[in-house]
């Protein structure tokens, strides 16, 4: 053992890391063979009427449901979902937050891992959960198909160990979506954006678990969300905000909640009374029914937290019901709702950030980069493009755009992104997406200068050596509207090692990263007119969009591409392309 010890502390970082990683998962291949499950599900994507807000309106799900159906996994086991488009739509489906080692064929964005299913096509989506424990989801990753088109992915810990959590055991696990509602369809809605380069409508209404609540027109106790509990029980929510646009703050009336892990990964458990969740995220907390046993009801809440000083939001608030059975009965009496903070609360939002730390235990440890290879800052933030000729719906006739590093991300059309990496296609993408700003300047002023407000719009991509470290620096801009953004990153989780407002500076913040136990996510908040800092190493060959959760964001190009290049031999490289894989 000491011989090994000494043998992995006189290797690079990244190799230690990397050998390390290998280890674990032999041990874990091992000894999860035989308790490994194959789930193999069907998914058909069709128009379905749903009555929601005094209207019923034809939306596009999967079986029929809204939302989706939850899958139930195991660390360890593999999925096989055969998806039959029967929608109008071109659609792929995302598996939000799995790591997708070497199966980047399905990960599922379109044009980037793979082309869309045509209406009347199939494909097949095939992979094992490797590694993670706890609450992702699966979307849409097409268009604005994913207003309606999702639901939850659960990966329970592997049959021979248990929850880390062991001061209480939870009697149910209870999945809470939080979602978006238009009384227009979300297609048409982006559409008309597109086409008049305006900003396209808010929502008409938050919902959970599919419904709006009783706070809404038309919407009454019988059409909300409920869960009712005895006292003295605790249960596990596991919370997802799939909202399309909007940042939501949770909270539960009367109750603390106690977070024990977000984006699949554990956490030191820390007690709240709200949870900010950006698009993407997830949140898993425990809720223990410790009010007098009186039958009451309670409140679950959610409403939108909006950063941006004059941006368009939905003002309303979403709400199921918790309630106290009282014998072999449930109590009627009007719930009581919780203190939600107001809608441009930054201080609760960053509040709630700054309380996560990972786990960092014997079985959950960390493996945070202590150096980097590749040093990256990108600029995130909006912007605005003329329309020659005519004039368009955004502001002084102009037409709405976002970036990365001034880079207006432009899908192709004519195959995705890893299919022209893998085949070697030329013309695709180019290979020259920028390490650093091409011009810097104060990101967060006041008054930045009109001249750096419109972005250049191209596909281009990070090139990433087989198990590089990476760290890379997002910084938000103030250009027309500075505001929260939740990038999301595929095939990759990775540590925050450090936030703040205003301008990084990179010589006095990094003396403030925590390379100890910082959270591990796979979308990131980066503050409003600030930035943030995460890290990772690339040992997962393929193409990884990197984007803002916002989908209006994504729509105007806040994105990049980073390619993973294969690694030494055929067990570190990406698999062949699947037969089915759609064409474009």
């Amino acid at each position: 053992m000491e011989a090994f010890n000494q043998h992995l502390s006189a290797q690079p970082f990244a190799a230690r890391f990397v050998e390390m990683v290998m280890i674990c998962l032999t041990l874990f291949s091992t000894t999860a063979m035989v308790s490994a499950k194959l789930h193999t599900h069907i998914f058909l994507l069709r128009s379905t009427p749903v009555k929601r807000l005094c209207g019923t309106h034809n939306i596009i799900t999967v079986n029929g449901q809204f939302p989706g159906p939850t899958l139930h996994v195991r660390n360890g086991d593999k999925l096989k979902v055969k998806v039959h488009n029967q929608a109008q739509y071109n659609a792929t489906i995302h598996w939000h937050g799995v790591r997708q080692f070497r199966t980047g064929w399905s990960d599922g964005p379109e044009f980037i891992t793979q082309c869309p299913i045509r209406p009347g096509r199939s494909y097949t989506y095939k992979f094992t959960i490797t590694g993670q424990e706890g609450t992702l989801w699966w979307h849409a990753h097409s268009s604005w198909l994913r207003a309606t088109v999702y639901g939850a992915l659960i990966i329970l810990p592997r049959l021979d160990t248990t929850y880390p959590f062991t001061f209480t055991r939870p009697h149910r696990q209870i999945p809470i979506l939080l979602g978006e509602w238009w009384n227009r369809n979300p297609m048409d809605v982006v559409n008309q954006a597109t086409r008049t380069g305006a900003a396209p409508n808010v929502s008409d209404a938050f919902t959970i678990n599919g419904q709006p609540g009783d706070l809404y027109k038309c919407s009454s106790t019988s059409d909300t969300f409920s869960v009712s509990m005895k006292a003295g029980e605790t249960n596990l929510l596991r919370v997802i905000n799939a909202a399309l646009n909007s940042d939501l703050f949770f909270s539960i009336a009367s109750h603390t909640m106690t977070v024990v892990a977000v984006d699949a990964s554990y956490t030191k458990p820390f007690q709240t009374n709200v949870v900010m969740l950006g698009p993407g995220q997830t949140t898993d907390i425990l809720v223990t029914a410790n009010q007098a046993a009186t039958g009451r009801r309670y409140y679950m809440a959610a409403r939108a937290y909006s950063s941006g000083q004059g941006v368009p939001f939905d003002n309303t608030t979403t709400t199921a019901i918790l309630e106290y059975e009282a014998g072999s009965q449930l109590n009627k009496s009007a719930p009581i709702m919780p203190n939600l903070p107001f809608y441009n609360d930054t201080n609760t939002a960053t509040s709630f950030a700054n309380g996560l730390r990972s786990l960092a235990s014997r079985d959950h440890p960390v493996f945070v980069p202590q150096s980097v290879q590749e040093n990256l800052f990108y600029t995130i933030g909006l912007g605005l493009i003329k329309c020659p000729g005519q004039s368009c719906g955004g502001p002084n006739g102009s037409r709405f755009a976002a970036s990365m590093n001034n880079i207006s991300f432009v899908l192709p059309t004519t195959s995705s992104i890893l299919q022209a990496q893998h085949f070697g296609m030329k013309g695709v993408f180019s290979a020259d997406f920028p390490d650093n700003p091409s011009a810097p300047f104060d990101y967060t002023a006041q008054n930045i200068s009109r001249g750096l407000w419109s972005p250049v719009k191209a596909t281009r991509v990070k090139v990433l050596k087989y198990n590089a470290t990476v760290q890379v620096i997002l910084q938000g801009t103030n250009i027309f509207a500075g505001e929260s953004h939740p990038i999301h990153l595929h095939g990759y989780d990775f540590y925050i090692v450090g936030a703040g407002f205003g301008n990084y500076n990179p010589q006095t913040d990094p003396h403030n990263f925590n390379l100890v136990d910082p959270p591990m996510r796979n979308t990131v908040n980066v503050p409003v007119n600030g930035w943030a800092a995460i890290r990772f190493v690339a040992d997962n060959p393929g193409a990884w969009v990197m984007h803002c959760h916002l989908d209006v964001h994504i729509t105007w190009g806040l994105a990049m591409v980073f390619v993973v290049n294969n690694g030494p031999d055929a067990l570190l490289s990406l698999q062949s392309p699947p037969r089915d894989l759609p064409l474009c």
